[in-house]
């Protein structure tokens, strides 16, 4: 039998659907393709759907006619159906899930209070991450001590390449650009006191106990911490860490474990690398700013350098590294399937790992500070 769908009535009269045929299973694919090329009536009167033509119809029939109305809005209507059809019909529709009510965003001086919310609430996710990957690093290097699983060592040498030899250069230029800059702006102000030669104490200071190792965990962490977490969350994106659990290797202990190994024990060495680049910065512009001769320099700079000042940067460089490297390894494990999932969480690990940077140090500071050391 002749199956159609199509729009009848004039300009004005009430739009119309005529539905013919058979509307079942076995006609349905081909009524699909009807439907899909059927032109929505301009009128903005109710659209009465006529079945009074249609032959046979069972549920996937009228699961596609209950689709049809719904398409046209509340005002379409079936009309001419039979009672078996129509009571069909009725069945079909009931048994449909009825869609959630749209869900109303909050007001807009809620907004900032969700905003809050949603902020508190992804710390403290973050703070269980932290303290889940944190301790899967260090059972993987209670393991390690223990002999129970040897770190790998090709891995570990070649991420102190990437993370610390290959660092050093830029470091170094930031340090001594950083020093030249606070050793200029401090003896433009104590030249007004005539205590010029004092710039070499606060150098001094300044580079090993804050200054040098700030500078170095902040150019690990935007550089280090960045491809860390790119790494891992490529890992995750191509399910290696799961591969590797299948054939019994823990992907902490092979993959985690050597980065942050290479991140404590490389960030020291960059913070006093650092440390003495920023010297060599505030060396030079003493020399021709401060019309403080090298060698008077270096006399004064003997007498304030000490070991407390070395010591507190030493002890404040591998805390650091630990936190960019459990701030890495949380990021990249977050990663989903898509290469935006990877940029959000590549960007979200620099961002955080430089707050904290700081905030340690502060946090050091005072705690150096009270403790007179």
């Amino acid at each position: 039998m002749e199956r159609q769908a199509k729009f009848e009535g004039s300009e004005g009269a009430q739009p119309r659907i005529r539905c013919s045929g058979d509307w079942t299973f076995a006609t349905a694919r081909s009524l699909e393709a009807e439907l899909a090329q059927l032109a929505a009536p301009a009128a903005t009167a109710p659209v009465n759907l006529d079945i009074s033509g249609i032959a046979k119809l069972d549920t996937v029939g009228a699961a596609l006619l209950t689709q049809l109305r719904r398409n046209l809005g509340k005002a379409a209507h079936f009309v001419g159906g039979s009672d078996l059809h129509t009571r069909l019909l009725d069945r079909v529709a009931a048994a449909e899930p009825t869609p959630p009510p749209p869900r109303q965003g909050p007001s807009m001086l809620m907004q900032p209070f969700v905003a809050m919310g949603k902020l508190v609430f992804g710390a403290a996710d973050d703070v269980g991450s932290a303290s889940g990957v944190q301790g899967r690093i260090l059972a993987a290097f209670g393991r390690t001590i223990t002999l129970q699983a040897p770190l790998r060592f090709p891995a570990f040498v070649h991420q102190f390449e990437q993370i610390v030899l290959r660092a050093i250069p830029i470091v170094a230029l930031i340090s001594v650009v950083v020093g030249a800059i606070i050793t200029q702006q401090t003896i433009l102000q104590l030249r007004t006191f005539g205590a010029v030669i004092f710039v070499v104490d606060l150098a001094a200071i300044l580079m090993f106990r804050e200054i040098g190792v700030l500078l170095a965990a902040i150019m690990v962490a935007g550089r280090s911490g960045s491809a860390i977490t790119a790494e891992i969350g490529s890992m995750r994106m191509r399910e290696e860490f799961d591969a590797l659990r299948v054939m019994g290797v823990d992907p902490y202990q092979a993959l985690v474990l050597p980065r942050v190994v290479a991140l404590v024990l490389g960030l020291p060495l960059l913070a006093f690398i650092g440390a003495m680049a920023g010297l060599l910065g505030a060396a030079i512009v003493a020399r021709f700013y401060g019309d403080i001769p090298f060698e008077v320099f270096i006399e004064r700079l003997r007498g304030a350098m000490t070991m407390t000042s070395v010591s507190v940067g030493l002890i404040k460089a591998p805390v650091m590294a630990f936190l960019i490297g459990l701030i890495a390894s949380i990021e990249g494990m977050k990663v989903q399937g898509s290469s935006e999932s990877l940029g959000r969480h590549t960007t979200s690990s620099v961002v955080k790992a430089i707050f904290v940077v700081i905030v340690a140090d502060g946090l050091f500071a005072v705690f150096f500070a009270a403790i007179g050391f």
